[in-house]
Formats: C-alpha cells, sequence, structure tokens
C-alpha cells in the first residue's frame, strides 16, 4: 500500500516547507550539500530560523528553545501560558529529535525537548548537554511508537524481520524500541537490516517497498495505522520512553531560572492539554496540518507529565546506554548520573506514581 497521498503526506509537506528555506539563506550553502554533510550543519543552519514568541526589548531576557514541530510551541500557547513570561522566547523548529539534539550541543540553542534514547545518545556521543527536566508518558498506550509494516506484508513477528531491512531514526526512540524487540527475541541486532533515515525519507522509503519495516513514532505512527499499516511490535510490554528538556552546559548557569520557569509554564500547559484534549487536537491539527482525529489520537499516545529527575530515571538511561552499546553504536563511557542537573527542577514535580 502507498502512502504517497494525504494525512501524513501533508505532515511531511509541513517540515519540509520549513526546510526548504534553507536553500534561501544568505550562507550560500547549497541544500544537497548540507544533507549530503550530515545532520550537524543541517541542524545548525535551521536553528538560524528562530521565530520570537513575543516582542521585548533589546536587553530583555532570552531563551532560545528548539521545538519539534506540533510539540511545546503548540501546547504552550495554545494553553497560553506564556502571555506573561518575563523573558523571551526564540523558538526554532526542527523536524525530528536527532537535530534538534545538534542545535542544543551545537550551542544554537539553550534547551530542547527530546526523547530518551536520542538524549542518551548525544550524551555520549560527547555533546556537551544536561538533562534539566523529565516528562513521563501517563498510561501505557500500545501504540505510543513501534514497528509497523505495509499492508499484506508477510511479516508477522519480531522473528520475520531478520534478514529484512527497517527504517528508523538513528538514535531515536524508535531506534530504541526495535533493539528492545530484537533483545527480548534473542535476536543479534546485526541480523535486521537498519537504514538510517529522517522521518521524511523514512516515510518515502516505506512507500515504495525500499524498506520492508518502519520504527516510528506520533504523529507518523498514528496516520500510518489508519490508512493500512500494520503493527508488529507496539510499546505494550516495552520501557515506554521518557522525553527530556534538555540543555546546552554552558547555557544552564546563566539562564537556570529562565528554564525553572520554562518547565513550570511547560508542566501547566501538559495539565491544560490532559484537561481540554479536543482543544489542543484543534490546535495540533491546525499546527501540523494533520487531520483532527489523527491529531487526537497522536495526543492521545504521547500524553506526558512533568515528573522530577529521580534515580529511576538516571536507571532508565544507563539501561538504554547499555542497550545502544551492546548494538555497537555508542561507546558509553561518559557517566550516566553526570548527564543530570536536578538543580534547575528541584522541588517542582512529584513522581508519576505519586500523580
Amino acid at each position: 500500500m502507498a502512502f504517497n497521498t494525504g494525512p501524513l503526506h501533508s505532515f511531511v509537506l509541513s517540515l519540509s516547507k520549513h526546510v526548504r528555506q534553507t536553500r534561501r539563506t544568505p550562507l550560500g550553502t547549497p541544500f544537497d550539500k548540507l544533507r549530503a554533510n550530515g545532520g550537524g550543519v543541517f541542524a545548525m543552519l535551521l536553528a538560524l530560523f528562530t521565530l520570537a514568541a513575543c516582542s521585548g526589548s533589546p536587553d530583555t531576557a532570552v531563551l532560545r528553545v528548539a521545538n519539534q514541530k506540533g510539540s511545546t510551541r503548540a501546547m504552550m500557547e495554545a494553553a497560553g501560558v506564556l502571555k506573561d513570561a518575563p523573558y523571551r522566547i526564540e523558538w526554532s523548529e526542527f523536524p525530528a529529535a536527532q537535530p534538534l539534539m545538534e542545535a542544543v550541543g551545537g550551542g544554537a540553542a539553550d534547551l530542547g525537548l527530546a526523547g530518551d534514547a536520542p538524549f542518551i545518545f548525544a550524551y555520549q556521543s560527547g555533546a556537551p548537554v544536561k538533562a534539566v527536566g523529565a516528562l513521563a508518558t501517563a498510561g501505557n498506550p500500545r501504540d505510543a511508537l513501534g514497528v509497523i509494516v505495509r499492508k499484506g506484508s508477510p511479516i508477522r513477528s519480531v522473528g520475520d524481520l531478520v534478514g529484512k531491512t527497517v527504517t528508523t531514526t538513528r538514535g531515536s526512540i524508535g531506534h530504541h524500541i526495535l533493539l528492545q524487540a530484537l533483545e527480548r527475541a534473542k535476536i543479534p541486532a546485526d541480523h535486521v537490516k537498519v537504514t538510517f533515515l529522517a522521518p521524511a525519507d523514512a516515510k518515502a522509503a516505506f512507500d515504495n517497498g525500499t524498506v520492508d519495516a518502519w520504527a516510528i513514532w506520533p504523529p507518523y505512527i498514528s496516520v500510518a495505522i489508519k490508512e493500512g499499516a500494520r503493527t508488529v511490535v507496539d510499546a505494550r510490554d516495552y520501557e515506554l520512553p521518557v522525553s527530556f528538556e534538555v540543555a546546552h552546559a554552558a547555557a544552564i548557569a546563566p539562564k537556570a531560572a529562565l528554564m525553572r520557569d520554562f518547565l513550570q509554564r511547560e508542566a501547566k500547559a501538559l495539565d491544560w492539554a490532559r484537561a481540554h484534549p479536543d482543544a489542543f487536537a484543534q490546535v495540533l491539527a491546525r499546527e501540523t496540518g494533520l487531520p483532527l482525529d489523527i491529531a487526537r489520537a497522536s495526543f492521545d499516545r504521547n500524553n506526558r507529565i512533568s515528573v522530577p529527575i529521580d534515580g529511576g530515571i538516571v536507571e532508565h538511561e544507563r539501561v538504554i546506554a547499555k542497550r545502544f552499546e551492546a548494538a555497537g553504536l555508542i561507546t558509553a563511557k561518559r557517566p550516566i548520573g553526570e548527564a543530570f542537573d536536578t538543580n534547575v527542577g528541584k522541588g517542582l514535580f512529584q513522581s508519576l506514581a505519586a500523580n
């Protein structure tokens, strides 16, 4: 089944429209060359397209926040929690966590929300980043992420993936659930061919049959399932991802107060979205171009709550780092405990079990 039209195609195009703006930059570097040179340069260029969330005088404090389209910014603006912020927010938009992490790690942004896998992948790759806030998945939605195949595919189980090609984004939460599934089935990671692609390119490869399966997350998985894709691995019985507000290490000390305030406003926005899921779904649909029912399904599958960075969170990341290392993808030399700054959000939130 080809997914070359419809809501997922429209969503990808909305991301691509933002990306295509890089061709008109005065930097003089061709877009195709940027992509060939790797995501780091690409992410840095994308980060130049910042949008001020509110006006302010030149000497107003500024917090530069990297955002995945339809994520933090959409929710906080919909909830109205930024209206009285005593600082200016400069937003930069990214299509996925990997380029977002490259922007934060490269100093093009102070703060950005990313999943547990891309965060620890970046940290163990040497990026100067620390998590200052954590968001846990509320509940256990089976389709929070997973590995999907096209309608009519003969692949029915994890074992059927042996010798097949799966696409995902390197170091992503999709990549991590694939590794979890292979580990549980006692299948060596190298028995499956993994092609690392950004979501837009992964969609194209999935559509045209270049790959056999796709390890992916909302909203892509929401649309694909509605349009006929079948889930081989879902989030049920696997470790659900934790998201982190990740800061550039050098930005924490001078902007700790701004970050703490931002975390509090983000938590209020999450509370608002849980209390008004239909209203937020409408905002998400406008922001992404997704149909309203898909936007609502994406929120239901990605419903999160702010939690403290505690020992359980740190251990969760340690397990992920070991899993990536066992697959030969990273060398986990940096101490996991040093990946976190617990002072910024200290005392703000309760554990998920207490909520």
